[in-house]
């Protein structure tokens, strides 16, 4: 494992539960605009933080894995959407380009399973989570932004779980 820099977070979840409540402290810090990556194996997590961010987001949806429809969209009272893509079943980036990754942005947060099948097509600016299965309820989570907006967004997400 690299060392982590001052701006990367690592967080250890114990239970379904305690991802979901990191993933509600995430959700409601987004804003319209914002993009989070989130890479890992089956079973790392994703859908559980996902499920919190949606909730934190203010969304009332269910959320499940978007694998079969590509794109879940979680919609909150003032009409904006967290969207939920996974791009497992993509081939490349081009077939992200063509979900319009822009419009998305534009009109709320997204949150991009499996991102590196299609990262030539996201926006530099983002935050990028590895999640990884430790044990049975265990997961590992690294946080690591890049650009202004979301290196202030981590330092203030961080300040929330962790007190400091």
């Amino acid at each position: 494992m690299p060392i982590l820099d001052s701006r990367t977070l690592e967080f250890f979840s114990r239970s379904p539960e305690q991802t979901r409540r990191v993933g509600m402290r995430l959700g409601a810090l987004l804003q319209v605009g914002d993009l989070v990556c989130l890479s890992g194996d089956l079973g790392a997590g994703k859908t559980t933080l996902v499920q919190g961010m949606a909730q934190g987001w203010g969304s009332l949806d269910p959320v499940s894995s978007p694998t079969f429809v590509l794109v879940n969209v979680y919609r909150r009272p003032d009409r904006t959407a967290l969207m939920h893509l996974d791009a497992y079943r993509l081939q490349n980036a081009l077939e992200a380009e063509d979900l319009d990754l822009v419009l998305m942005l534009e009109t709320g947060a997204l949150v991009v399973e499996w991102p590196e099948r299609v990262e030539s097509a996201l926006p530099l600016e983002r935050i990028w989570v590895k999640m990884r299965w430790i044990a049975d309820e265990h997961r590992g989570m690294v946080f690591t932004p890049t650009g202004n907006r979301n290196e202030r967004l981590l330092a203030q997400f961080r300040r929330q779980i962790m007190g400091g």
